[in-house]
């Protein structure tokens, strides 16, 4: 297994009522009774980073494990893009040729999801190797993999991530419970549930089955794939979209782990429809309900949606996409986080770029530098301030390093606008640190926007070869 290093280590676990429990590591012990409830739990005083060590619990009984290495510990949560692993991801080939790397660990979360807060999860601990690695996942991985090299020291992974799932479903009740802008999505589901009847489901599925099976025989005699078999009926109390349902399931069973941080790719479920509006403060709900039951304002740092879909072709393509980025950006606002932005290592023909690996070290960029004190920008230029001068606007930014570039003969993604709001492509210029917006159409400009579609034609970066969000 792997421990955080240099934190104050929980250690929980079930006994017999009033049973004294004892943990033992490295030279220290910690020792507790069971409460009436059957759980028991201990603190261990931080450790330094190393091993291999030997953890003990004797309580009536004994439990040995070996092989605990003491490091980083990170989890990496979120939907398809986190919980797709190395084995789908790109040259794995050669990835997995040198990925016998044994000081990382990653333990995976059994997917559960639940109405009702849970005390413990399914899931182990696994070394990395060039057998097992493929099952890892490769953000995760990639992420870990460049902590590992750049601090030589242990790296755990927490990999509790679900394809497909809403971030709502990865925050507890209480926290989102109240807030006005989610209860149209709440009385949805209020009554979605109230309007289930098990008899009339199971009823509807077995004609649904009888048609797809007569679809199923003409498409065969006629030689095309076979439509797909019709899902089961089920609860809709226990689906895994519902809020609050995987916070109960995959993430409380989790807490009080100590870790040194967590990433998250998610935000492609949320992208459609009004929702896509509340990202950004659905995503700063999760984060500070996070750390408010971990009790520690731990680093928190997150993907930003790639690019997808149809390249750009006009100034400005609103889409829950789009919006989605912009919560994700303004999500920045809180203390200790960080963002990847990934606009150029997405597929435009796949919801699941397989370029993990720029995914990963962009992640492992900004904890290097934001988390661990490495020297260099953590991440691609980010919007400052911006500041009129006649017909143009003068955009600063953060995150510029040795400077800003264009990636290509001319800046482009930008587009301006006057008090109409309708944006034309603007002409575009480095100067210094910061980049000069005009069009010769728009007089008296008030906004501008930047690399604002799915796919956006865009190509700003600093000179370390980040992109701007």
């Amino acid at each position: 297994m792997g421990l955080q290093r240099d934190k104050a280590l929980p250690v929980w676990g079930w006994a017999a009522a009033g049973e004294k429990v004892t943990v033992s590591i490295a030279g220290q012990s910690a020792s507790c009774k069971t409460r009436a409830d059957g759980r028991w739990e201990t603190t261990l005083k931080p450790l330094k980073a190393g091993g291999p060590h030997v953890l003990t619990v004797t309580g009536t009984n004994s439990l040995t494990i070996d092989d605990v290495l003491v490091g980083e510990v990170w989890l990496c949560s979120g939907q398809s893009n986190m919980a797709m692993n190395v084995s789908r991801a790109m040259d794995y080939e050669n990835e997995k040729a040198v990925a016998d790397l044994p000081q990382i660990r990653h333990f995976k979360t059994t997917s559960h999801s639940t109405p009702e807060p849970q005390d413990r999860c399914k899931g182990q601990w696994t070394v990395c190797s060039s057998e097992t690695v493929g099952t890892f996942t490769a953000t995760g991985y990639f992420f870990g993999r460049e902590i590992h090299k750049q601090l030589d020291v242990p790296v755990g992974l927490i990999n509790s991530s679900w394809g497909g799932t809403a971030v709502e479903a990865w925050t507890s009740w209480p926290a989102q419970e109240n807030l006005k802008e989610l209860k149209g999505l709440h009385d949805e589901w209020k009554d979605r549930i109230a309007s289930y009847d098990p008899e009339k489901a199971k009823a509807q599925h077995e004609k649904n089955l009888e048609s797809w099976q007569e679809r199923t025989a003409k498409a065969k005699a006629a030689g095309r794939k076979p439509p797909r078999r019709p899902a089961a009926p089920a609860d809709p109390r226990s689906n895994q979209n519902r809020p609050a349902n995987l916070f109960n399931g995959m993430i409380q069973p989790l807490i009080p782990y100590a870790i040194g941080g967590a990433i998250w790719y998610q935000g492609e479920r949320n992208s459609h429809g009004e929702l896509s509006k509340c990202y950004g403060l659905q995503l700063s709900t999760l984060i500070k309900d996070w750390r408010t039951r971990w009790d520690y304002d731990f680093p928190f740092a997150w993907v930003q949606l790639p690019n997808f879909t149809e390249p750009q072709t006009k100034p400005v393509e609103s889409t829950g996409w789009v919006l989605v980025r912009e919560g994700m950006l303004q999500t920045l606002s809180l203390p200790k986080t960080g963002m990847a932005v990934t606009v150029d290592v997405g597929d435009a023909g796949n919801i699941h770029p397989k370029n993990k690996q720029a995914v990963g070290r962009r992640l492992a960029r900004w904890a290097l530098v934001e988390v661990y004190g490495k020297s260099g920008v953590p991440a691609g230029p980010l919007y400052k301030s911006t500041a009129r001068k006649g017909n143009s606007i003068s955009i600063a930014f953060e995150n510029v390093g040795d400077g800003l570039v264009a990636r290509g003969d001319k800046l482009t993604g930008f587009a301006i606008a006057g008090a109409d709001k309708q944006f034309v492509w603007a002409d575009a210029r480095i100067v210094g640190e910061t980049v000069a917006v005009s069009s010769p159409d728009v007089k008296k400009p008030v906004a501008v926007r930047y690399g604002w579609a799915p796919n956006p034609k865009c190509n700003l970066y600093n000179e370390a070869g980040l992109p701007a969000s």
